[in-house]
């Protein structure tokens, strides 16, 4: 079969003949156009930046990341351009966007998080679910952001022996799906927020089914409690510094013990929860933590139902969401460089829109999985970055009728970037940085005295 052109539309301007099926899909622009409708910041005239395309600029900055955002406008409107009239029709420029997005302003981000980023796995996701559980993980990190009046004002900087940190830092805290790599709720605060505080308010994203697993810095009674009254569970490591009362030694070598809160008032009050603690060790003197006593804590409480043994195993699934927080830093925004937006308000609106960018790529990765039949933890992030970068321009220059055919190639091809299988094998938990001597830069660096001679003219023998 021949591939036809898109023929042009009947809309009156080029703006509105702008079209994003590869965004589309994942992100409908229904979805979009009601965000923005309840956050009150619809158009009352039609502008070449329209609210729905400075979205669609957001979420395009996050799947460009190495772009500027002339050319990530440029990009996503090079197929329209090609289409509509003599193919010279402009578009918007930076300073525009940069105008609309703070127009539109960070709520109507979120709100569209929320509607879209919704768990992905089915019955048929392989390694998405435990004793019938979805097994979600949350952890948190920090993003570099720049280093400018207001976003020190608001977010802050670390400060340490050697120094404050170079950029002021946003504390984020996500909730992932560890089968999809899925992030379907997170918190933000400055770098001094406590991430057990944001996690608290993460509760909120769990249902019934769900089995979430916490680092040790996320132990805590109110999450537990929280986590319960959602009818979920959790798996976790115990802090070392949680002696629980024991209640009962159980048949597979864990226990049942009690954990109270650490507000006096409210353990005379008698609060309490049961939980299931379970101890291990590694025999492989090649693995970290080799003969040191390792607990987990578990409101999975039968032993027969759910063994240890699967549970510890199990828990180490929770370094999915390690991966998750490397492809959103590493590979999705490029971690040496901040973020791009000089406000408070444009962090937070950045921050969702690379959520929900990355959120697209897992969500098409999950299809592709699904029909080849593979593990989605089997495909190439950056591979299907890739392919999702190219496939923009073909959606938009080829004919509705073709799109079927595209969609299926697409996602074999993205099928096609496959990973070996996990070895067995550890890294060292080390950096490899030099301490640098010279002082860190800040504001006034940017605008130091210029030289007033040229060079030449400044020389003088001796």
């Amino acid at each position: 079969m021949y591939f036809k052109l898109r023929m042009p539309g009947t809309a009156s301007r080029f703006c509105e003949a702008i079209t994003l099926e590869t965004i589309n899909r994942v992100v409908p622009q229904v979805s979009i156009e009601a965000a923005i409708q309840e956050a009150g910041v619809a158009e009352q005239r039609v502008r070449k930046m329209t609210a729905t395309f400075s979205i669609w600029v957001l979420i395009g900055m996050s799947l460009y990341s190495q772009l500027s955002i002339g050319a990530v406008i440029q990009k996503l409107a090079k197929g329209g351009r090609l289409l509509w009239g003599d193919g010279h029709e402009k578009v918007a420029t930076a300073s525009a966007f940069s105008q609309r997005r703070y127009q539109i302003g960070a709520r109507v981000m979120r709100l569209l998080f929320e509607q879209v980023c919704q768990p992905l796995a089915t019955d048929h996701t392989r390694g998405a679910f435990l004793f019938g559980f979805r097994l979600m993980a949350m952890d948190g990190t920090q993003e570099d952001v720049p280093d400018t009046p207001d976003n020190v004002a608001v977010f802050g900087r670390h400060r340490g022996p050697k120094g404050d940190s170079g950029y002021p830092k946003a504390q984020t805290v996500l909730l992932s799906e560890c089968g999809t790599h899925a992030v379907v709720a997170a918190e933000f605060g400055p770098c001094a927020a406590s991430e057990h505080t944001l996690a608290l308010r993460l509760v909120r994203a769990l249902v019934a089914g769900m089995l979430l697993m916490v680092d040790r810095g996320f132990y805590g009674f109110d999450l537990i409690q929280g986590v319960l009254q959602r009818k979920a569970q959790i798996l976790g490591r115990l802090a070392a510094h949680v002696k629980p009362t024991l209640i009962q030694q159980l048949a597979d070598g864990s226990a049942l013990a009690y954990i109270y809160p650490s507000d006096y008032r409210r353990r005379k009050r008698g609060e309490r929860l049961p939980i299931r603690v379970i101890t291990y060790t590694f025999t492989d003197p090649q693995r970290p933590g080799y003969q040191q006593t390792h607990r987990l804590f578990t409101t999975l409480l039968d032993p027969q139902a759910y063994p240890a043994l699967e549970l510890v195993c199990a828990y180490h699934e929770r370094w999915e969401i390690e991966l998750v927080i490397d492809e959103l830093q590493v590979h999705q925004r490029l971690v040496n460089h901040p973020l791009r937006s000089l406000k408070p308000r444009g962090i937070i609106q950045e921050l969702y829109s690379l959520l929900i960018a990355h959120y697209i790529v897992r969500a098409m990765m999950h299809e592709a999985a699904l029909q080849a039949d593979l593990d989605p933890d089997r495909l190439s992030f950056v591979g299907a970055v890739r392919i999702l970068q190219e496939a923009l321009i073909e959606f938009q220059l080829a004919d509705p009728s073709c799109h079927s055919i595209l969609w299926t190639r697409l996602f074999k091809d993205i099928a096609q970037q496959r990973l070996p299988e996990r070895r067995n094998r550890i890294n060292p938990r080390v950096v490899k940085r030099t301490v640098i001597r010279f002082p860190l830069k800040r504001p006034e660096h940017y605008r130091a005295p210029q030289p007033s001679q040229q060079f030449r003219e400044a020389v003088a023998l001796i």
